[in-house]
């Protein structure tokens, strides 16, 4: 009994020992050192920056381009190289704590300059959301912690547009305002560089509104002058929205090879191929690599004829059937083997040159549309020759020179057509073609707004079960958003498709 006893009195007296301990002392040897003590503007800045400008990586990496028929797939039918968008929702979780951003800035300036980040970050998401979807929550979004809005709304996608516009030009404002900043992987924190990009953007979404230019709230050409007339814009491949990879973990070019088993399956469109070839441009073979087959009948890799694009609307046993035969072409070897690969762009001074030149085909700026069409391809043509090392296995002893670019520039513009239509058809497919793994869903958008380019669509294959002869415009709304919002997506379902969640119904935009 009385050694029982001495144990416990014991325990008691070490308890008692550790509990009279410091607590900072415990702290001290419980403390990570490198793990961040506060969380500070520059933080909230470079997580939402970056999920802004960086794609997923592998399979994910390719199936934007699936949908945009740029590639096809060789591991097994997918929905979106075959017409199933599937369901989507308004991704906005990556802002949950912006306006923080905004309140820990230790100066006016800053605090300017993270509003701006903010605003755009948030232009940014709900265009990404309301171009999927249609009608989403705007007004009420975001308002469970200030207000307690937990069953937000879904406004009209007018509004929601104009909230996007409005929202880019305060973006402006706020960075003519602010001070440089840091937590900027793109521009160092570069606030012209910022308003460039506010801007230029700006531009993409009033061209996605060319079926509403009689809108008298909207004010679709009026805008665009208005932000050309300014000149804080793009004008060179300098000042792309885009991350330069590297050789750091989580860096890398997202389909480079290492722990990437999925470098085998994709394989180079017809739709991108056939009219490279026919149009005679090397870019061709900075994108592909030749057709085994053809080398092994005799073909050099510097020939146009040893390519061979794959229709990525086939039925998936007749593309199987084509891979045995090694009648096709792979992706060119610098997607996968560079570990640096290419800048990765969200939004490029190629595409704002053909955003210039459809508005002034189709009247809303003054000029002419062949000249920003020639700078689109130039500046394609450039972007890919300075980031792709001259060696014969990238470039297969076709590459793109200063001298070769002038040539073919001049070219395409003597080329150029006259008719209005015909023009923009030819602006929307060198857009296209100047995408090639870039630009996420940005194609699929001006092909469902203007019907360029004109992609083959196979009854057959196709997964879009409702309309089979057609690719679908819009995804379907989430289950997700049914289970937790139910009566708010229902009331928007009902107001614009009429009651079913059809992805082949218009969206607002496109009426």
């Amino acid at each position: 009994m009385k050694k029982r006893f001495n144990n416990y009195t014991w325990g008691i007296a070490v308890v008692l020992l550790f509990a009279t301990m410091s607590c900072s002392k415990f702290e001290e040897i419980n403390t990570d050192p490198e793990m961040p003590k506060a969380v500070n503007s520059s933080m909230i800045s470079e997580r939402i920056i970056l999920g802004l400008a960086n794609p997923p990586s592998q399979k994910s990496f390719m199936q934007p381009y699936m949908l945009t028929k740029q590639v096809a797939w060789t591991e097994l039918p997918e929905g979106y190289q075959y017409n199933n968008l599937g369901e989507e929702e308004s991704a906005l979780t990556g802002l949950n704590d912006a306006e923080y951003m905004v309140d820990f800035a230790t100066t006016d300036g800053l605090s300017k300059s993270y509003a701006g980040v903010k605003h755009v970050a948030r232009a940014i998401r709900f265009f990404e959301g309301t171009m999927k979807l249609g009608d989403i929550p705007y007004k009420e979004a975001l308002q469970g912690e200030s207000e307690k809005i937990y069953f937000p709304k879904y406004d009209l996608q007018k509004d929601v547009f104009l909230g996007i516009l409005d929202e880019l030009e305060k973006a402006d404002q706020l960075f003519q305002a602010g001070d440089k900043f840091t937590g900027d992987p793109v521009y160092a924190g570069n606030t012209l560089q910022w308003r460039k990009f506010a801007n230029t953007f700006a531009l993409n979404v009033l061209i996605q509104l060319s079926r509403k230019t009689t809108d008298p709230d909207l004010r679709v050409k009026e805008r665009f002058k208005k932000i050309v007339d300014g000149g804080v814009l793009f004008a060179s491949n300098a000042d792309n929205f885009q991350l330069i990879r590297s050789d750091k973990s989580g860096q890398t070019y997202p389909f480079y090879k290492v722990s990437n088993s999925f470098v085998i399956y994709p394989v180079v469109s017809s739709e991108v191929i056939e009219p490279l070839k026919a149009r005679k441009d090397r870019r061709l073979f900075y994108y592909a690599a030749p057709a085994a087959l053809k080398i092994a009948n005799g073909k050099s890799q510097n020939e146009f004829d040893a390519y061979v694009g794959v229709d990525p609307s086939l039925p998936f046993g007749d593309i199987a059937d084509i891979v045995v035969t090694k009648d096709f072409s792979k992706l060119n070897d610098r997607y996968f083997e560079l570990v640096t690969g290419e800048p990765t762009q969200q939004y490029s001074y190629p595409q704002f040159c053909f955003i210039m030149a459809e508005a002034t085909a189709r009247g809303w700026i003054n000029g002419t549309a062949v000249d920003w069409y020639k700078k689109g391809i130039e500046a394609s043509m450039k972007f890919v020759a300075d980031n792709t090392p001259n060696q014969d296995q990238y470039t297969h002893k076709m590459s793109m020179d200063a001298s070769y670019i002038a040539e073919v520039i001049a070219k395409y513009g003597l080329e150029f057509p006259q008719d209005t239509e015909k023009q923009i058809a030819e602006i929307i497919l060198q857009k296209y073609l100047a995408s090639y793994l870039q630009l996420s869903h940005m194609p699929y958008y001006d092909y469902r707004r203007t019907g360029y380019p004109v992609w083959k669509i196979n009854p057959n294959s196709s997964m879009n079960s409702e309309a089979t002869s057609k690719i679908p415009v819009r995804w379907k709304y989430k289950d997700r958003e049914y289970n937790y919002n139910a009566e708010n997506v229902k009331e928007a379902v009902k107001r614009q498709f009429e009651g079913v969640d059809d992805p082949n119904q218009l969206m607002w935009i496109l009426k």
